[in-house]
């Protein structure tokens, strides 16, 4: 069976035009909804992130935006990455708590940090965009390497949110599709 997606949203909750929101609907995939999606503790992310976890059945891949970046890889350290229910993460235009526009702009998202710096125990995938005013390309492909993640660049794309032009993302929905059929074991039947 094809695993169950487990949209984590960053702050905002990622609005109605968000693909994150779109591929909810579409895949039929859990989400994570913080009790407020503006000031993100990443001991009560990470507690939410386990909620849902624990209450969607079977197989996962986590699907993370921004600050539901760091918020997966808080929730794997303190909580062992789900034991082996979890297949893998598309983790998407991580922000980096370094960088002075997001201080600037989004401080609130700051207190993320710091960012755990240790391999995931599933497999990943971050995606990063050259252009992102969160997080240079080089400081994204360091936190891949970080948690032995790949890297995927996804060129001049903004911060990869409805703001940036990405509303449905087919490029994203490919990516996913790879990295699904990447993680997936041969015997598994794909839907």
């Amino acid at each position: 069976m094809t695993p169950t997606l487990i949209i984590v949203p960053g702050l905002g909750d990622s609005g109605p035009q968000h693909w994150q929101t779109l591929w909810e609907q579409k895949f039929g995939a859990a989400r994570v909804r913080q009790d407020d999606p503006e000031q993100p503790i990443s001991e009560a992310w990470s507690a939410r992130l386990q909620e849902v976890v624990e209450a969607t059945p079977g197989d996962l891949v986590l699907v993370a935006h921004s600050c539901g970046v760091p918020t997966v890889v808080h929730w794997a350290a303190r909580y062992d990455g789900g034991g082996k229910r979890v297949k893998g993460a598309l983790l998407v235009a991580p922000p980096d708590p370094e960088n002075a526009t997001l201080q600037q702009v989004h401080p609130a998202a700051c207190a993320l940090a710091p960012f755990p710096l240790t391999s995931l125990p599933f497999p990943a995938l971050v995606v990063a965009s050259e252009t992102d005013p969160y997080a240079t390309l080089e400081r994204a492909q360091a936190f891949a390497e970080a948690w032995g993640a790949e890297f995927v660049s996804a060129g001049d794309a903004g911060h990869i949110n409805t703001a940036s032009g990405h509303g449905e993302w087919t490029d994203g929905e490919v990516l996913l599709s790879e990295a699904l059929h990447a993680w997936t074991p041969p015997n598994i039947e794909r839907l």
